[in-house]
């Protein structure tokens, strides 16, 4: 739900009824992960995808009747062997739905407009949902911040709402959304039941080292995959808002001196594009000893070469040096700036969601990995 924020957000704002359907469950290859969400409002306006297309005619519908009947329901949609062309996944997948009315009249509707704002806004916050469970507690949201407080709860017992916070901060402070399995025999909270809970976090940052013309193109990249988009340069003439449009942020400082200032955090991702032995070195130096997501580095293979020699000369580590993609991005052949930034950016993505980069035609891996590194609710993607 919260990856469509903004739009509902303004729904919200103009008083408009609508329901939300949330992906909630994932069992085997399917387009979109839990969190992902499709909305519907009174006049028929629709936002958002739970499946890409497979599934969206037949969750719209149940859309509509939730907004009728004011009743939340989880339904489950997969592939049909018997009809490929029936509802389902034809990528082979299951996933539940879990669809809640936020009528004017629903009494949890507060707590879905503030957590709308918060992510619209870019505030750090949490939304908890029970996914499976008593019908009568499906949907209803519960609001984490970051500091454990809560608005909201999930109709249960009050120790029910304090684990769920529990749960959910550990999560937002990872920036994670994903699915949560609460109260199993002996837990003081009784039956077991799944909630999903949604991230929302400021948009991780890229900051590309090097105001150079691949720079230019990266920051285009970097900025279509919802990174918060720095370029950093010692030199003035060519850090400057003229040469990137479209960056976030330029700074004019050494390198190395930013990274130390700087604010970073496991999502942080760190393009070395200097291609200057007197900015890398102490600025690798100490990039690869910060908890970041990747550190890649530009130069040819020769450059690679010589530069982990300087890194070793400066004490930096063979464990350390593994962390450095270099020479960076995938091989794609890629010539131009434009072609260079897409490699980098399908190298990012493919260490973000433990990608292979090797071509899916006769590949045997997964297409839709399940495995990977921690990302926001709202920037999370496909294959």
């Amino acid at each position: 739900m919260l990856d469509i924020a903004e739009e509902l957000h303004r729904w919200v704002g103009q008083g408009r009824e609508f329901a939300v359907a949330t992906v909630v469950a994932v069992d085997g290859s399917a387009p979109r992960q839990p969190g992902a969400a499709l909305a519907v409002d009174r006049d028929g306006n629709a936002i958002g995808s739970v499946s890409g297309g497979c599934v969206e005619g037949a969750v719209y519908e149940l859309c509509q009747r939730a907004l009728d009947d004011g009743i939340t329901v989880r339904e489950e949609f997969g592939y049909s062997d018997e009809d490929a062309f029936a509802v389902g996944l034809t990528c082979g997948g299951i996933i539940g739905i879990l669809v809640t009315p936020v009528r004017a009249d629903h009494p949890a509707r507060p707590v879905f407009a503030a957590a709308l704002a918060a992510a619209a806004a870019g505030q750090a916050a949490a939304v908890v949902r029970i996914t499976d469970g008593p019908a009568e507690l499906l949907g209803r949201p519960q609001l984490v911040h970051p500091d454990g407080s809560f608005e909201g709860g999930l109709g249960g017992h009050p120790e029910l709402d304090r684990t769920a916070a529990a749960e959910a901060r550990a999560m937002l402070d990872a920036g994670r959304t994903g699915l949560v399995t609460i109260g199993a025999e002996g837990s003081r909270c009784g039956r077991a039941l799944a909630l999903l809970v949604e991230s929302s976090v400021p948009p991780p940052r890229m900051i590309v080292f090097g105001a150079i013309d691949f720079a230019a193109a990266l920051v285009k990249a970097g900025k279509f995959l919802g990174y918060h988009v720095t370029v950093c340069d010692a030199r003035p003439v060519f850090a400057t808002a003229a040469r990137f449009p479209d960056a976030d942020e330029i700074v004019v400082d050494w390198p190395h001196r930013y990274l130390a200032a700087t604010a970073i955090d496991a999502r942080t991702v760190l393009c070395v594009l200097t291609h200057d032995a007197k900015f890398d070195v102490p600025l690798l130096e100490r990039a690869l000893r910060l908890p970041v997501s990747y550190v890649g580095a530009m130069g040819s293979r020769r450059t690679h070469l010589e530069r982990n020699d300087r890194l070793r000369a400066v004490g930096v580590t063979e464990l350390e040096l593994a962390r450095l993609h270099s020479p960076i991005g995938l091989d794609l052949g890629a010539r131009t700036p434009e072609e260079t930034a897409l490699s980098i950016a399908a190298e990012i993505v493919a260490d973000r969601r433990g990608g292979s980069g090797v071509p899916l035609t006769g590949a045997h891996t997964p297409i839709h990995h399940e495995a990977g590194r921690p990302v926001t609710g709202r920037i999370s993607s496909g294959a």
